[in-house]
């Protein structure tokens, strides 16, 4: 006990003490970031730390108990409690004693974004975030960075007005360089679910909050860089720069045991547009057939290079398949939910322009590659993975959605084809304002009928009968004239049940298994898969209103295992191991917010 007390600070959590600013990225990439000095913030405090993470990335050791003691604490706000020294603070002073000044500089990274009036990424990038530094253990290397760290010359704001603003100003949108806890426990519950259920992500890794009512948010992944790194030097035609940008990408990747380690440029280019078709293939159709609003676009500013969610400010889980949301931005509303597949496929398709400008020199024109082969391939790919995310929903395990794509295509995109109607009704109402931008409700859920129906067929296999199946579905958005059964309408019906039973057949045939067994099976993985609450953007929202109310009423200790308990209960994929025994939560008050999380949660079940 002694030696804890007075041991060295730099020996308490050497690898949180490593990460100080530097990165490749920096020196790799001509012009790629502008760099800032920082000094020490003080006043800060943990409010949160991803102990499971930070077990992963060799932060902390292996059998390090989830437990903030205060050597931790201090390595913590060492190591993140930071604020970049901007160009106001130059201009205006007082200037900063060097003792508080870190040795070295910590970047902003540029990067493409459309907000940005020149869409050429010349004023653009990281307008209050800075990049920490990397880990290494185990092989593997993760990128750390923080956001609420101060505003920097490339904000909105600034390209807007033409001028630099004071940290914490209040006077230009995105102008304040800022972050709060409130998005910070959002971006907490989102990511790790997501994370958790199979859905790649950045993570967060810990959250300091401050007097000033302020907070810095922590995150980290194995590859933090956008399309829009890549992408802002494509547009600017700077060949050494996307040369060199698009190597610090492949080179991870490889060294992350992600990408194969090819020598020949040519391979290595060609493998770069090819691999990212498939991901972002993936990926739409992720998004598209989990209703993940993530707001992309083809500059890639709201997606990691490597298919991962960021920036979940902009990140919204959807209840339903709200196909006509738009967020609302001031000068420009969002993507739709199916949209973001031709956005993904345009980011392909600029990837397939940089593979020919580094090989060649030259830059073809955009729409010259409207045919390339990437772009087959990125639809492939979307096709096939929302169709075994289709087969998936129904509760099939993964040699049977293998199978059935193989050997009944007609048979699943016939369900597809009735699937898609009851997914995308839409309400007679009409589009209606939400609050942060415009919706048109949708009136099923075919969540619900997946999990409800191989429970009703083992205990009666005949149809049901359509009142009993719209009763099922219906949602609490339906008006009367929604609910109306019309004589297309009962078709519909007869046909997605008659379409459904056929692929429980068929799988019940290669399976060389009892039809009953197969439902049983879908029953219980259903069940789990489309669990009937869910997270989406408005519950986590309003969970963090309540988690901000009560935390304090609470021990730090038991405030992270109210955190990880509800974390662990919303892992849905029954191919996944929630990992251990769930944390035990003690003490009423504890008991009545995880009660409070799972009442929110279900109240807010079919919202945005």
């Amino acid at each position: 006990m002694p030696q804890a007390r007075h041991s060295h600070p730099a020996r308490d959590y050497p690898a949180l003490r490593r990460i100080d600013g530097r990165h490749p990225y920096k020196k790799r990439i001509p012009g790629g970031c502008v760099e800032y000095r920082v000094r020490r913030r003080p006043g800060g405090r943990v409010a949160y730390f991803n102990f499971a993470l930070a077990r992963e990335m060799g932060l902390i050791p292996a059998d390090h108990p989830d437990r903030l003691n205060p050597r931790l604490r201090r390595a913590l706000t060492d190591t993140f409690g930071l604020m970049i020294i901007n160009e106001y603070d130059q201009m205006h002073g007082p200037p900063v004693p060097e003792r508080e000044i870190r040795p070295h500089t910590y970047m902003a990274t540029r990067y493409l974004q459309l907000q940005h009036a020149d869409r050429r990424g010349t004023t653009s990038g990281d307008g209050r975030s800075i990049w920490n530094g990397t880990v290494r253990h185990r092989g593997r290397t993760w990128d750390v960075s923080s956001c609420g760290t101060g505003v920097t010359r490339l904000c909105p704001a600034t390209a807007e007005q033409n001028r630099f603003f004071k940290t914490g100003s209040d006077e230009a949108s995105y102008g304040c360089g800022t972050a709060c806890l409130d998005e910070g426990l959002e971006a907490v519950l989102m990511s790790e679910i997501f994370h958790r259920n199979g859905i790649p992500t950045e993570r967060s890794l810990a959250i300091l909050t401050f007097p000033d009512g302020f907070a810095i948010n922590v995150r980290a992944g194995l590859n933090l860089l956008r399309p829009s790194h890549l992408l802002v030097h494509l547009k600017q035609g700077n060949l050494e720069a996307l040369d060199a940008a698009v190597d610090c990408f492949v080179e991870r990747q490889a060294g992350n045991g992600l990408f194969p380690h090819l020598t020949d440029r040519r391979r290595r280019l060609e493998h770069f547009a090819r691999e990212m078709a498939r991901t972002f293939g993936r990926t739409a159709a992720l998004f598209e057939s989990e209703y993940i609003f993530c707001w992309l676009d083809w500059d890639g500013d709201n997606i990691l290079a490597d298919g991962g969610i960021i920036d979940y400010g902009s990140v919204r889980q959807l209840g339903l398949y709200h196909r006509e949301y738009r967020f609302d931005d001031g000068p420009r509303f969002s993507t739709t939910l199916p949209q973001q597949r031709r956005k993904a496929r345009l980011i392909v398709q600029n990837c397939a322009q940089i593979r020919d400008f580094l090989l060649t020199g030259r830059k073809p024109p955009l729409r010259s590659l409207s045919r390339d082969p990437v772009l087959r391939l990125f639809d492939q790919e979307f096709t096939a993975t929302r169709l075994r995310r289709l087969l998936r929903s129904m509760g099939l395990p993964v040699d049977l959605q293998g199978v059935l794509l193989a050997e009944e295509a007609v048979a699943v995109a016939r369900f597809r084809r009735v699937h898609a109607y009851f997914e995308g009704a839409r309400s007679a109402r009409g589009p209606v304002k939400v609050p942060d931008g415009f919706n048109w409700n949708v009136i099923f859920s075919t969540r619900d009928l997946l999990r409800e129906l191989p429970r009703r067929y083992l205990a009666d296999p005949s149809p049901i009968p359509a009142a009993e199946f719209m009763e099922i579905a219906l949602t609490s958005y339906a008006t009367p004239e929604d609910q109306a059964l019309t004589p297309y309408r009962r078709r519909q019906i007869r046909r997605f049940q008659s379409a459904y039973m056929d692929l429980m057949r068929a799988a019940a045939a290669h399976a060389r298994a009892d039809l009953a067994d197969v439902l049983s099976l879908a029953a219980e993985r259903s069940a789990r898969i489309n669990r009937y609450a869910r997270i989406t953007g408005d519950s986590v929202s309003h969970m963090v209103q309540v988690l901000m109310a009560r935390r304090r009423r609470l021990s730090s200790r038991m405030f992270h295992r109210v955190m990880e308990r509800f974390i662990r209960e919303q892992v849905l994929d029954p191919d996944r191991d929630p990992g251990g025994g769930a944390p035990p939560v003690r003490g009423p008050e504890a008991r009545r917010l995880l009660k409070g999380l799972t009442t929110v949660m279900e109240e807010y079940r079919e919202g945005l």
